[in-house]
């Protein structure tokens, strides 16, 4: 095993290496370190000239293809402007990490040609440079995935949502930072660091698509790909205010890409879009199935994508009234006050819009939650513990950084607490999860098909909204809890986040205490302090049936378009 510092010379090399990936006319004169927000950066560093900031500034993704499809901007004009831009995030949030800038602009170059000599897109991403999460091998590239020992590691082939991408038309441009060992649901690794908020530097991303999270946020990505087993789509995309989608299992095809617990097939990570708009979510989730996955990827479900399904077929139709479930509080941690008001602002307006709306009432949440924390649990971190055995680095046991640490008293997170002792189960004690997890599953689709006989509109509640966390973006070491989106993985349930809000101290002042749930929920009410989450965004998840992508796309934008009528119609942006 290498000495402690050769894994840490290796690290340092790397890190060294992406620098020198930076053009020198690229870099700007970086921030105070105290200079907490930094979105208006990348306007006012100098560097983006005023056609490279209209490009990166139009957030809905169907105005840059339309834009692009014509030929009124080039895909090599456009591609150079996020890229700009992203290198720009990296000075501020440390989100990347490959970059490739020649390699991006020569396959712009090469859709842009496309266009010229045959007169038509080269498919319905044509032109858009869009991220990756360093899960997704591009061939010729290192996909490193956090670990020491992966550093070197070049990918022989593509994955095949890269290939897709490619036959759609669009430009992979830049890898984006992970934590170490991708169970985490924030971002940071020895090799590459932390990757920090643009809200508030001293606050997280999310993870473990942390660096999708802050990169998106910042615009210097229209659209960026991230994976969740846990939340690792749906955390930072709340954490930075943007929307995102979870798919069921093997929807979209995740084949060749990279992953932590490679084999474990009960709760399969899942791939999925981060974006500025809700656009950008259903133009890439239809391009990928379009493209029929299923003839690359053994594991996708063969569905086509379902107009009747995105036309709400299954709840009522165009225009119907529907019936929405609210999670205030998922009886194991309960969300802070920007998050109830957050609750209560979709609340109002859909009831403003006309749809019901009821709350949701729990079912076996502490049983899901344990069951699905010990299926994880299942190796005793053997699959985490070899691969940082590669280089001899230590497995990472806190996202804190090594100075100025958030307080946070919280000793053990209820994640590992619920699974008790630490042990590698048997292959019929993991079967036995497995059982216990499809029984859960049926009560749960029992409890939700139940509902009808509340909801007024003679079918089920249609989705379910919550938190996609218990809190808006927290200081770094301080997200312990997941089971707010692991909720759904454990289900399979088709889930997006939707930005509502944002803190304000003024209207979101503590809760008197209430009787804790446990030990975390008593440490995440003591953590809230209304002045430090200030300004950070509020994002929701709503949560409908499994393999209900279309209709979960379809709820959403009902959902975000009586938010905007019903902020509109109150005079503030709430």
């Amino acid at each position: 095993m290498p000495a402690k510092e050769d894994w840490k010379a290796l690290c340092a090399a790397r890190k060294q290496r992406q620098l020198e990936q930076i053009p020198e006319e690229w870099t700007i004169s970086p921030p105070p370190a105290d200079q907490r927000n930094v979105l208006d950066i990348p306007r006012t560093c100098g560097l983006l000239t005023g056609r490279e900031l209209d490009i990166t500034d139009t957030v809905n993704v169907a105005v840059l293809l339309d834009k692009l499809r014509t030929g009124e901007w080039s895909s090599v004009e456009v591609t150079t402007a996020f890229y700009k831009r992203a290198i720009v995030a990296q000075q501020l949030t440390n989100c990347l990490t490959e970059i490739f800038i020649e390699r991006a602009l020569a396959r712009a170059k090469e859709v842009d040609d496309y266009l010229r000599t045959q007169g038509k897109p080269m498919g319905p991403l044509h032109g858009l440079p869009i991220s990756l999460k360093d899960q997704f091998c591009i061939k010729g590239l290192e996909t490193i995935m956090g670990y020491a020992g992966w550093i070197g590691r070049v990918a022989d082939r593509d994955s095949v949502v890269v290939e897709i991408l490619y036959e759609c038309g669009a430009v992979p441009f830049v890898r984006t930072n992970v934590p170490q060992t991708l169970m985490w649901g924030e971002t940071f690794n020895h090799v590459f660091g932390h990757t920090t908020n643009p809200f508030n530097r001293a606050m997280t991303s999310g993870g473990s698509s942390g660096g999708e999270g802050a990169l998106v946020a910042l615009r210097g990505s229209p659209l960026g790909l991230g994976t969740d087993i846990g939340g690792s789509v749906r955390i930072p995309s709340a954490f930075c205010g943007l929307y995102g989608l979870r798919p069921s299992y093997e929807r979209l095809p995740y084949c060749n890409a990279v992953n932590a617990q490679e084999g474990q097939e009960s709760i399969s990570s899942v791939l999925g879009p981060m974006t500025n708009s809700l656009e950008g979510v259903r133009l890439f989730t239809k391009a990928v199935i379009d493209s029929k996955p299923w003839r690359k990827d053994p594991l996708c479900v063969r569905k086509d994508w379902s107009e009747r399904e995105y036309a709400l077929g299954d709840h009522g139709g165009p225009g119907a009234k529907m019936s929405f479930a609210l999670m205030w509080d998922n009886g194991v941690v309960k969300p802070h006050p920007p998050l109830i008001r957050a609750m209560t602002l979709v609340k109002q307006a859909l009831e403003a819009a006309g749809h019901s709306v009821v709350d949701w009432e729990n079912h076996r949440h502490m049983e899901i939650y344990k069951n699905g924390q010990s299926i994880f649990s299942a190796d005793d971190a053997l699959d985490l513990l070899n691969d940082c055995a590669l280089s001899g680095e230590p497995l990472i046991q806190t996202m804190s950084p090594d100075t100025d640490a958030h307080a946070y008293a919280l000793d053990e997170p209820m994640e590992h607490a619920i699974v008790g002792e630490r042990r590698h189960l048997s292959a019929y004690e993991l079967w036995q999860l497995h059982r216990e997890k499809r029984a859960l599953r049926k009560s749960h689709l029992d409890h939700w098909e139940a509902t009808a006989v509340r909801t007024g509109t003679g079918r089920p509640v249609d989705a379910i909204i919550s938190p996609a966390a218990a809190y808006a973006a927290c200081p770094h070491g301080c997200n312990s809890d997941a089971f707010y989106t692991g909720f759904c993985n454990f289900l399979d349930y088709t889930a997006s986040v939707f930005p509502v809000t944002f803190a304000d101290k003024a209207l979101d002042q503590p809760a008197p205490p209430h009787a804790f749930y446990n030990h975390e929920d008593e440490a995440v009410y003591k953590l809230y302090d209304p002045e430090l989450w200030h300004g950070m965004p509020v994002g929701l998840q709503l949560i409908g049936r499994t393999l209900e992508e279309e209709g979960v796309i379809a709820m959403t934008e009902v959902v975000d378009s009586a938010l905007k009528v019903f902020k509109q119609n109150s005079g503030t942006a709430l």
